[in-house]
């Protein structure tokens, strides 16, 4: 079977000796016993493997205080600046040809997946610091919270490298494990990452190619609709729309159900049309509320945020507008009304 922790059984140093060993736990050697049985890893070179894990106090500090729990004005500040745009511009522009593609294949406008590189990683410059084996193996049997979630990503971190023989210790990540110019996550870079520039390899890390072609993959693949909006702005009246926004993210309301709850789009929506309405809060300001449809949702699916994706929604259309020219406005920030 072919081999794949490069250099794993090189001798740990005396400081790391000095560290509790995952190796040692009951609970890590019977993930591994799972993992000899279902897809015929070595155990002893798991255990060997385990042995150098590091336990990395920084990563449970960050996934107990990440970025989409600040108030939303503060959040989209953050990726709605000069330079975020202008890079943006810069790397719409050379690589043109590889988003015109996805656009034809997937259906999705180069400005959202351009967009979504510039919230992930600032277009491939921020990938993250992090070992990702040692964060996913911390968040799997230190995170109580999504420990089985993690456990889940780093069988399939392990797979990962096994299959492509690549030295586990090698690759590096964000705080959550997510790997490369687009932060997929390995679960998601095994089932959707592409060679998209046709070398014969998936690089994530290094091709931009790649990381296009890719997220053009995962979007599609979770149902975004060529051609369809993605959200509009909306005002409300009384109380009764909160019984709606309580209702979650999920396209599940019909256009015409809305007058009923006190919500009034900007943009008049086909009757049938389902929606969604989201409150997104800054504390000391009033609340910016949003009729959301499918392919907002599907912005959901790659970050569970709805910070996250009205900030890549509002960055796609300045986006848009610095490259081209001004296009039909973004989603105004619409206050709620007093009843």
């Amino acid at each position: 079977m072919k081999r794949f922790f490069v250099a794993f059984l090189a001798l740990i140093s005396p400081a790391a000796a000095q560290e509790p060993r995952y190796a040692e736990r009951p609970e890590v050697r019977a993930f591994v016993r799972e993992l000899v049985e279902r897809h015929g890893f070595v155990e002893r070179e798991l255990l060997a493997m385990f042995s150098r894990v590091q336990r990395t106090e920084s990563v449970l500090q960050a996934v107990q205080a990440p970025a989409e729990r600040r108030p939303w004005e503060e959040y989209r500040a953050n990726f709605l600046t000069e330079r975020r745009i202008a890079d943006g511009v810069t790397f719409w522009n050379a690589n043109r040809k590889a988003l015109e593609r996805a656009e034809r294949q997937y259906g999705v406008p180069p400005e959202y997946v351009v967009a979504i590189l510039g919230v992930e990683t600032f277009y491939g410059r921020n990938t993250g610091r992090w070992r990702v084996v040692d964060a996913l193996t911390t968040l799997a049997f230190d995170y109580p919270p999504r420990a089985p979630y993690f456990r889940d990503q780093l069988e399939h971190y392990l797979l990962l490298v096994r299959d492509g023989g690549i030295d586990v210790f090698s690759v590096r990540g964000s705080y959550a494990g997510a790997i490369g110019i687009p932060q997929f996550m390995p679960g998601s870079y095994r089932r959707f990452a592409l060679d998209y520039d046709g070398d014969g390899h998936i690089r994530l890390s290094t091709s931009a190619a790649d990381a296009i072609g890719s997220i053009g993959n995962f979007l599609k693949s979770h149902g975004w609709a060529r051609g369809e909006p993605v959200a509009f702005g909306a005002e409300v009246k009384g109380e009764d729309w909160r019984k709606l926004a309580d209702t979650g993210v999920a396209p599940a309301h019909r256009a015409a159900d809305l007058p009923g709850f006190g919500v009034k789009p900007a943009v008049p929506l086909p009757s049938d049309a389902l929606c969604a309405l989201i409150e997104l809060e800054t504390p000391g300001q009033p609340s910016e509320f949003r009729v959301t449809l499918r392919n907002y949702f599907v912005l959901t699916r790659y970050n569970r945020s709805n910070l996250y994706a009205s900030a890549v929604l509002d960055l796609a259309a300045e986006l848009a507008r610095a490259r081209t020219g001004p296009p039909a406005p973004p989603a105004p920030n619409i206050k709620k009304e007093n009843p």
